[in-house]
C-alpha cells in the first residue's frame, strides 16, 4: 500500500467547492484525462452513489467504478475506486480558509498483481496526477481555466 496526500487552496466558498467536486460529472471539465462519467445509481449524490468512469491514457482507455463511501457536506467526501490495476480509497476534506477553501486529499493506493512491486513508482505518478487534477479544479473554479 502507498499513501497519496496533499492539499490546495481554492478561492471559492467551501460549499461551492464541495458540491462541484462531489458531482463526478464535473471532473471532465478540469481533468483532461477523464473521458466519460456516468452516474449509475438513482437519487441524490450521497453514500452509495456509484459512478462508472473512463480515463484516457497513452495506451487507450481505463474504465473503473468509483463509489461514494462518506458524504458529510460540506466537509468530507470519501470514496473507493476499483480498477483492474489498483484499488484506491480515502477522502477529500474541505475547510474554510482565509483565502476560500482548503481542500486536502488522502488516498490509500493498493496496486494489484505485478504492480505491487512497483508501488513506489505507481504512488509517485499518482502524486503528480493528483496535483495536476486539483490545479485544474482550482483554475476552473477561480475562473482562470483556459478551454481545451
Amino acid at each position: 500500500m502507498a499513501a497519496i496526500t496533499g492539499s490546495i487552496t481554492i478561492r471559492r466558498p467551501v460549499e461551492e467547492v464541495f458540491d462541484f467536486v462531489a458531482d463526478e460529472r464535473n471532473e471532465p471539465l478540469y481533468n483532461p484525462q477523464m473521458s466519460s462519467v456516468e452516474k449509475a445509481t438513482p437519487g441524490p449524490i450521497g453514500v452509495g452513489t456509484l459512478w462508472h468512469v473512463t480515463m484516457a491514457s497513452g495506451r487507450g482507455t481505463t474504465p473503473f467504478d468509483l463509489e461514494v463511501t462518506e458524504y458529510s457536506r460540506p466537509s468530507r467526501l470519501g470514496s473507493v475506486t476499483r480498477m483492474a490495476a489498483a484499488d484506491i480509497d480515502g477522502a477529500l476534506t474541505f475547510s474554510a480558509d482565509p483565502e476560500g477553501t482548503r481542500m486536502s486529499w488522502a488516498w490509500n493506493l493498493r496496486p494489484k498483481g505485478f504492480l505491487k512491486i512497483a508501488a513506489p513508482v505507481f504512488a509517485a505518478v499518482g502524486r503528480r496526477q493528483e496535483q495536476r487534477i486539483w490545479k485544474g479544479l482550482k483554475a476552473r473554479l477561480e475562473g482562470t481555466h483556459r478551454p481545451r
